[in-house]
């Protein structure tokens, strides 16, 4: 049973990244933008905003944050996205998700620039993903990647199941997977017989924001497990039963936890696993400092 050390392999690419940052400041006296809208007072995206702008700034990336009230109507919040279209010294935009229940989030996000969509959510973004005609992939599913490559695990002819079908992970991430020749079941929340998938599945991906859903009995021995998930959890007794003991320690310092989707007893019967947190969280920050180094490296090669 190995862990997927995601805080490590994280820390060495954004060393990476702030040498390259560094170097590219001295040749072409410009630095990489990233503006991160983020709209009403969700606490876990408020927090997720925070750690991206601090490491962003760390990097050296020329970071900012457009904070916006949840009252602020479709037609402003849209202006504000194509003024950053426009805006040359912007080169990476992402709107953070969820956006409040009264906006739709595809009428928001399809006025973004494809050229500026650091997430790479956009349609044209995703079709190039399907078509394995990119360099820039959605920083979650990146991020899983670049993991099992680190550990060097070979994905030709795995058979996988993905848990969840969200255009954020799920989707783009089956692609990249099935584009590494690996055999990809797509499952969600309307899926018969889950549990018998799960049972023959190599590798699973968990993506559906279920604290534990995926219980030891699903999963067959040495297993990769890759939890994406990310569930806070405000009651003692969920995190007992949810959590380790040294998340439980935190618990009762911070008064919360976080767990993934996988219940921590699976990981005993896995070959390799990502934990929560510590996987594929710091993960996704990484490649979303990659993915805005690309897009300014892409700008500078056009000028």
């Amino acid at each position: 049973m190995t862990v997927l050390d995601g805080n490590k392999i994280a820390g060495e690419i954004q060393e990476k990244i702030k040498k390259e940052i560094d170097s590219l400041k001295r040749t072409s006296n410009q630095i990489p933008g990233l503006t991160v809208i983020i709209v009403g007072d969700n606490p876990a995206s408020q927090a997720y905003v925070r750690k991206k702008h601090k490491i962003a700034q760390k990097l050296g990336i020329n970071s900012r944050v457009i904070e916006l009230d949840k009252r602020i109507s479709t037609v402003r919040l849209i202006k504000q996205i194509k003024n950053l279209n426009q805006d040359q010294n912007v080169h990476a935009v992402l709107i953070q998700l969820p956006l409040p229940d009264t906006f739709k989030t595809w009428e928001i996000l399809d006025h973004l620039d494809p050229g500026k969509d650091v997430d790479r959510f956009l349609p044209i973004n995703l079709g190039k993903i399907l078509l394995n005609r990119t360099e820039i992939y959605p920083c979650t599913p990146a991020g899983v990647l670049v993991i099992l490559d680190e550990y060097q695990i070979d994905l030709t002819g795995l058979n996988v199941v993905m848990v969840g079908r969200s255009f954020i992970v799920g989707k783009p991430l089956a692609s990249m997977l099935t584009n590494r020749n690996a055999t990809v079941t797509i499952c969600h929340s309307k899926t018969k017989h889950l549990a018998g998938l799960l049972r023959k599945a190599d590798l699973v991906v968990a993506a559906i924001g279920k604290a534990g859903f995926i219980t030891p009995d699903m999963v067959k021995k040495n297993v990769i497990l890759i939890d994406v998930g990310q569930n806070f959890l405000y009651q003692r007794k969920d995190v007992i039963k949810l959590c380790t003991q040294s998340q439980q320690n935190k618990f009762e310092k911070k008064g919360y936890a976080i767990t993934g989707d996988i219940h921590i007893d699976a990981f005993k019967k896995s070959s390799y696993y990502t934990p929560v947190p510590g996987g594929i969280g710091p993960m996704t920050v990484a490649m979303l400092m990659q993915n805005t180094l690309l897009l300014f490296k892409q700008k500078l090669k056009l000028e």
